[in-house]
């Protein structure tokens, strides 16, 4: 089927209109009318060629919420009418021991990412500026009926990425975790480990978001320019995520760490990160980097945040401001993720 959408024509240049090719909708295969379709900082990442050449044209999307119109012969898991999300993968292998373990996202064969990738039978994957998608079954994620449907788009990518690694590393009661950034992605990681019982700190460039990430759960909050911070926090916590899409130094961050504390680094700037080993093994430290979870956890942050009535800040546009909300999003001029209304795609 044909549908509109929005797409990037080669690096670096401004989104317009066009339409896309959907396949037909196979035996396992559920077709998505979708609502929205948050903005996330790899689609910028993508569509300007930071992360290498990309099989332009690009229609960006791995943060959407829909509804399901049609379903395969061999789909028993959705139904006609249900309301559904898909994140930023839509296949693996399912074979391998990643995949069998329930981490389709570190397949050994490669995910297949929801756009920008080449799927199983040798297309390109299209992403959710667009008014419909049709993805396999089983990568299709129920979004309970207690998130609002705009506030849920950007959990499919900023949730999951924040909530792997707090549960992957304990974040919990009895301890201490810091958050590096409160963007997109560091503000829902300051909801979750708050929601999951931690003792929270901010740790951002100044203090004028210090008022909402209060707000947002943080028990503390720090300026990083302030040189007085790395010398207070010494060895305080227990957990750092790192959300932030920038250079940072990794050392002076690794020594706001207990003994066997970890820094993960879930923000992927464009540019190689540097340390020297003896941040590590002065306290027996940690670095470690998270990406997504796979399809079961992802399921289980969605029931979690419904069950603590966690969904993303969003301030909600028409698709026709999406090179605008490009622009502030690199100006950090939005609080805390754009979702786009895909209804103006129509």
């Amino acid at each position: 089927m044909r549908v509109n959408a929005y797409a990037a024509p080669a690096a670096g240049q401004p989104l317009a209109p066009t339409t896309i090719e959907r396949r037909d909708v196979g035996p396992n295969d559920v077709l998505i009318q979708i609502q929205y379709a948050g903005i996330c900082h790899s689609d910028i990442h993508t569509v300007n060629g930071d992360w290498g050449p990309q099989p332009f044209p690009v229609v960006p999307g791995h943060e959407i919420v829909g509804v399901v119109t049609e379903v395969g012969s061999g789909v028993t898991k959705h139904h006609i009418g249900d309301r559904v999300g898909v994140g930023c993968m839509v296949n693996s292998c399912g074979e391998c021991t990643n995949c069998r373990n329930g981490d389709e996202q570190y397949c050994l064969d490669g995910m297949v990412p929801t756009y920008a990738g080449t799927d199983r039978d040798g297309s390109t994957t299209q992403g959710g500026y667009s008014t419909h998608v049709v993805v396999d079954a089983d990568y299709v994620l129920s979004v309970p009926a207690g998130l609002d449907a705009s506030a849920a788009a950007p959990l499919l990518c900023a949730g999951i990425t924040t909530y792997a690694p707090l549960v992957r590393w304990g974040a919990g009661p009895g301890k201490k975790v810091a958050v590096v950034g409160l963007g997109g992605l560091g503000h829902m990681a300051v909801k979750i480990a708050h929601a999951l019982g931690a003792e929270v700190t901010v740790l951002s460039q100044s203090l004028k978001k210090q008022e909402d990430g209060l707000r947002l759960g943080a028990d503390e909050y720090y300026a990083t320019s302030d040189p007085d911070t790395f010398e207070q926090l010494t060895g305080r916590f227990d957990l750092i995520v790192n959300t932030v899409s920038a250079s940072i130094d990794v050392d002076a961050y690794l020594g706001l760490l207990a003994v066997d504390g970890t820094l993960v680094n879930v923000g992927a700037p464009a540019e190689p990160l540097s340390l020297n080993v003896f941040s590590l093994i002065g306290a027996r430290r940690s670095f470690a980097g998270s990406m997504i979870g796979g399809i079961g956890l992802t399921q289980e942050m969605l029931e979690f945040c419904a069950e603590h009535d966690i969904g993303a800040e969003v301030e909600v546009i028409p698709v026709d401001q999406v090179n605008e909300a490009y622009e502030r999003v690199l100006a950090s001029d939005v609080r805390y993720r754009f979702v786009i209304d895909t209804s103006t795609l129509a």
